[in-house]
């Protein structure tokens, strides 16, 4: 009868090894603004050589030439810093206002049961209502001067807050709350100490969204009743058929987003600086 034999588990396994350090390879710090415009840069290669090789027609895309030399042209009359400044003070004041409103009510909704039985529904309806339905009802309110305007981007970017403020606070661990309470902790100083910081980054990233979105609310605010702003340089590009001048307000507001997103960044940076550890690479 022949007989099986096993081998040792030592053999099998060998002799193991030490584990190995962790080393993170981060890039140079002076290659991230390079990556970080390499994709924009391609583009706007890929629209000049369109451009200049007939590919891309005068009639449906301008192209960069012309594009700057309708900047060079505002900017020299001064038009374009005073559409500028115009179309960024009204977000500015529409976003405060929506994201100040939004997060007060997500604060309330989610810290008491009986405040998101209070809020909850409400919140709900405004945000399955499209905000530019409500353009000829505001119309009818505030008229057409700057508190239309300021109120549909308000309007636009209460419930992306009010919504990642509802679930960031939600979402705090209770085990940390609890161990807050335990060390002392209630009331306000409870909220502003533990459960604010601990749904940061829900009220960052919804901050971000509101800044997206108070764009498109600027585009539809400026197009009624301005004489000032991008949006009123849109519709006079449209009177005339100026693809020069549709572009660069394009251009224009790809840079009020970039420096939305940069602001928003920054306060990243400051306020969750352990976030910058989570990247595997």
């Amino acid at each position: 009868m022949a007989v099986l034999t096993v081998p040792a588990a030592e053999d099998d396994l060998g002799t193991l090894a030490p584990p190995r350090t962790r080393v993170e390879k981060a890039h140079p710090a002076w290659l991230s603004v390079p990556l970080r415009v390499l994709l924009p840069a391609l583009i706007v290669a890929a629209w000049w050589i369109g451009s200049a090789t007939g590919a891309l027609s005068p009639q449906v895309l301008a192209g960069p030439p012309k594009v700057w030399s309708a900047f060079t042209e505002l900017l020299g009359s001064g038009q374009l810093l005073d559409f500028a400044v115009a179309s960024f003070t009204r977000a500015a004041f529409g976003v405060g206002l929506g994201v100040g409103v939004g997060l007060l009510l997500g604060l309330i909704a989610g810290l008491s049961s009986l405040g998101e039985e209070l809020v909850d529904s409400t919140m709900q309806i405004v945000r399955a209502v499209p905000f530019l339905a409500l353009v000829p009802l505001f119309i009818a309110w505030f008229g057409i001067d700057e508190l239309y305007k300021v109120a549909l981007i308000a309007v636009a970017t209460i419930a992306p807050m009010y919504a990642y403020t509802y679930l960031g606070v939600r979402n705090v661990d209770r085990k940390v709350v609890e161990a807050a309470r335990g060390f002392g902790l209630s009331g306000a100083r409870l909220v502003l100490e533990v459960i604010l910081p601990s749904a940061l980054p829900g009220i960052l990233m919804a901050l971000r969204v509101c800044l997206s979105i108070s764009i498109t609310g600027l585009i539809a605010a400026e197009q009624v009743g301005t004489t000032k702003g991008v949006g009123y340089l849109v519709t006079l590009a449209q009177e005339y058929n100026r693809t020069d001048y549709m572009v660069l307000c394009v251009v224009l507001y790809a840079v009020l987003g970039l420096i939305f997103d940069a602001v928003v960044r920054l306060a990243e940076r400051y306020a969750m600086p352990w976030r910058r550890q989570v990247a595997i690479r």
